[in-house]
């Protein structure tokens, strides 16, 4: 999805460095997993957080991190699941949590049909890091205006809205980063249309519990 240059810079970002615990919530294909199981190091340790709330899909996400768990060199990998509130009953205190492209998500029905609204996630998270922790959100960029309007429809959160409901549980803007934006979105058109796809205008936060 990302050159080389923009991985290095997106793993700098996250703070991600030797001996850290992360938690990738909602790793995907393991990308993430792989690049900070090889960040932290033997001493470090990372947790493939699958929620509950997509373990059903066709893909066989929980399956598919048991088995990245399992390359050689992936003995600092967790591969868990749980409903997204109960993240901290699976996973030890973190340095960092890492959400990339799944924020919007928390904001549809298939996600809150079991109460993981972003509230209540946001206060998990919270629960989780340790003090001076990193939450690093990483998401498609939506109007100014929309607020999570178009979150089911276009798959877009607008950047406003995520620091603000992620500010309200506590935490503090680190910093923000202009790394993945793209002017040339219109923030018209769904994310997966063939026109925009792996192109379009994200937005990195990256917060800190005090």
């Amino acid at each position: 999805m990302y050159d080389q240059s923009k991985i290095s810079e997106l793993i700098r970002f996250s703070r991600v460095g030797a001996g850290s615990t992360v938690i990738d919530v909602y790793p995907g294909d393991g990308e993430w997993t792989r690049r900070f199981s090889g960040a932290v190091g033997p001493q470090g340790r990372v947790y493939s957080f699958v929620p509950a709330e997509v373990a059903h899909f066709k893909t066989d996400p929980v399956g598919l991190m048991r088995t990245l768990a399992k390359e050689p060199g992936r003995q600092n990998v967790r591969a868990v699941s749980a409903e997204l509130v109960a993240m901290p009953q699976v996973t030890q205190p973190a340095d960092i949590l890492w959400l990339h492209l799944f924020y919007h998500d928390l904001h549809t029905p298939l996600i809150q049909a079991r109460g993981a609204t972003a509230a209540a996630f946001n206060r998990a998270v919270y629960e989780r890091l340790k003090p001076g922790g990193f939450y690093v959100v990483i998401d498609h960029a939506d109007s100014v205006g929309a607020g999570a309007s178009d979150a089911q429809s276009l798959h877009r959160i607008e950047p406003g809205t995520v620091r603000a409901e992620v500010e309200a549980a506590g935490f503090v803007l680190d910093e923000e980063s202009a790394m993945l934006a793209n002017a040339d979105d219109s923030h018209a058109v769904k994310v997966f249309d063939p026109s925009i796809k792996g192109k379009t205008d994200r937005f990195a936060y990256r917060f800190v519990r005090p």
